[in-house]
């Protein structure tokens, strides 16, 4: 069993070598991926979902500081949907849902060069205690912003791969 595993790990490897797979942060801190997502910066965001979701996007990009090349722009819609309702019209389960429009400007030429959209949805129970209930919804767009923060920075970082952010 073991030799035919060691005879097998290499053929495996030979087969991903060319598959055309490479490290979405390949080259470090110098990387051209990397390099852009520290050169944006993020522009002031609507309400407490935005407060959350721009801090979200600032701890995952890590400007430092410097001078910023592009802005990123985002407008929230964040919703509370009741779902299961009682006999007596009162709601047991509500849905929260963020979803995000975001556009990548550059900033010498004010030119939009990524518009693209991100969501998730949490379910939240609603239970008799009012400060549980509350809680719940506040914790869920904390989760959510998380999400839809991870999902934004990642379609920037493939922006950032294809060479388009190079060819502005």
């Amino acid at each position: 069993m073991r030799l035919a595993a060691a005879l097998l790990a290499p053929l495996l490897a030979a087969m991903l070598s060319g598959c055309g797979l490479q490290p979405l942060y390949g080259g470090g801190v110098d990387g051209p991926v990397r390099s852009t997502l520290s050169q944006i910066e993020v522009a002031p965001i609507e309400g407490q979902a935005g407060w959350l979701m721009g801090n979200a996007l600032r701890d995952r990009l890590d400007n430092g500081g410097g001078a910023a090349r592009y802005r990123l722009e985002v407008k929230l819609e964040d919703k509370i949907t009741g779902l299961g309702v009682r006999r007596d019209d009162s709601v047991t389960r509500e849905r929260r849902s963020l979803r995000a429009r975001y556009q990548l400007v550059d900033q010498s030429s004010g030119t939009v060069v990524l518009d693209a959209t991100a969501g998730s949805d949490a379910g939240i129970d609603v239970v008799s205690s009012e400060y549980a209930t509350i809680a719940a919804e506040r914790t869920a767009v904390e989760n959510l912003t998380g999400t839809v923060a991870d999902q934004i920075v990642a379609r920037l970082a493939r922006f950032a791969q294809s060479g388009a952010a190079g060819t502005q």
